[in-house]
């Protein structure tokens, strides 16, 4: 390996060394935040051509360009650009308003972010785009669900609720063999461990509120698109004028580069738990696609280099108070939504009012966990409280 070539050197090398010019910041390590919207031409002439790296600061600065040359180069060769939004719904919406128009007909997973839901039902049908869900595990079976008019399929692999593993590859194929986009939420995995621009999608998209910011501090979306989709991703942005602030900038940048290290101790803790919590006697099921016996392990294991910290795990039946009993007992797991910081979360869940292509029947109360940065033996601890809880008030 010629480690003097960036797209030659590790992923974890790339996060660090990326994006940094230490000449221009005068020896500083990190880019300082540029906190601007006026940028003043040296020239008439210039002015008049819009001559000049940066023009207004809704359009980038130096600290936004240091975040995406660093994310390009995680996202790897096929990356054409990155755009910075202000958070996750908003790379959602923007990316679809961007590529979508009056007519068209999207197909969307079944098991998609809730929020992705209800912008497709909400403002994509009053602007007249027809959205049709799938069963995220039918792969190349979606071929029969194309119209003429469809435009694109928007994935998550896995879903962030219920964890199914949509094949990406089969679907990217059917999908561009029709003459449609691929867009993929990777906000579970990050692409330091799926790369879904290599693996056949267009537009690769990330809460990055979540493992990217890692400290549960900031709102931040990014999306990244190779040559094809990237002139509509820069155009949608530029109209739409969405930007993000720069002190967020800094500080998703700032989480870039200590994101393999995090990413690494969620994987280990991750699976340890889920495996722990597999054996536990109130435990029907744990929907984790790491796990070998997950019906979406073979394509995880073929597709992904890594888990995150995101998984659900499905309780043997009980009333609604005993797991209410058992939540509150809790120490170490906080009950809030998002995901992707230092500390570990618990909520329940039921996503049944919402599927409409497939039923959700998990066989009891569903919880979705996202295990931290803490000790595994305190958490296992933390859980077998809320476990006695639960059991003493059945």
């Amino acid at each position: 390996m010629d480690s003097s070539s960036p797209q030659e050197q590790h992923a974890e090398t790339r996060l660090v060394t990326s994006g940094r010019d230490t000449k221009a910041q005068k020896g500083f390590v990190n880019p300082p935040v540029f906190h601007g919207s006026t940028v003043l031409y040296p020239t008439a002439e210039d002015l008049h051509a819009h001559r000049g790296e940066f023009t207004y600061g809704r359009h980038g600065s130096p600290t936004t360009k240091a975040f995406q040359e660093t994310l390009m180069a995680l996202e790897g060769p096929q990356c054409a650009g990155v755009g910075i939004v202000p958070s996750g719904l908003s790379a959602i919406s923007t990316t679809l308003l961007s590529v979508l128009k009056a007519g068209d007909h999207i197909l969307v997973v079944d098991n998609i972010y809730r929020p992705s839901r209800n912008f497709c039902n909400g403002m994509l049908t009053r602007y007249g785009v027809e959205t049709t869900y799938f069963d995220p595990m039918i792969g190349a079976g979606m071929d029969k669900l194309f119209k003429p008019n469809t435009r694109a399929v928007l994935v998550e692999a896995p879903g962030s609720q219920s964890f199914e593993m949509p094949d990406i590859r089969a679907i990217a194929e059917v999908a561009h063999g029709r003459g449609a986009l691929v867009i993929d939420d990777n906000t579970w995995a990050t692409p330091l461990y799926h790369r879904s621009l290599d693996q056949g999608v267009d537009i690769s998209m990330q809460a990055a509120t979540k493992y990217i910011g890692g400290h549960s501090d900031i709102m931040f979306g990014t999306i990244s698109a190779n040559a094809k989709a990237w002139p509509m991703i820069a155009e949608g942005i530029r109209l739409l004028g969405v930007c993000a602030g720069p002190d967020d900038v800094f500080l998703a940048l700032r989480g870039l580069r200590t994101l393999s290290v995090r990413l690494a101790q969620h994987h280990r803790s991750g699976l340890e738990m889920a495996r722990w919590l597999a054996a536990r006697p109130e435990v029907a099921r744990v929907l984790h696609p790491g796990l070998e016996t997950d019906p979406g392990h073979a394509i995880w294991k073929r597709d992904f280099t890594g888990a995150s910290g995101l998984f659900s795990i499905v309780l043997k039946p009980a009333p609604q108070k005993a797991v209410d009993t058992m939540l509150n007992a809790l120490k170490l797991f906080g009950m809030g939504f998002s995901w992707g910081g230092f500390e570990s979360l618990a909520i329940p869940f039921d996503c049944d009012a919402y599927r409409t292509a497939t039923k959700w029947e998990p066989g009891g109360p569903t919880l979705r966990l996202h295990i931290g940065l803490e000790s595994t033996d305190d958490l296992k601890a933390d859980l077998d409280r809320g476990f006695a809880a639960l059991k003493a008030a059945m």
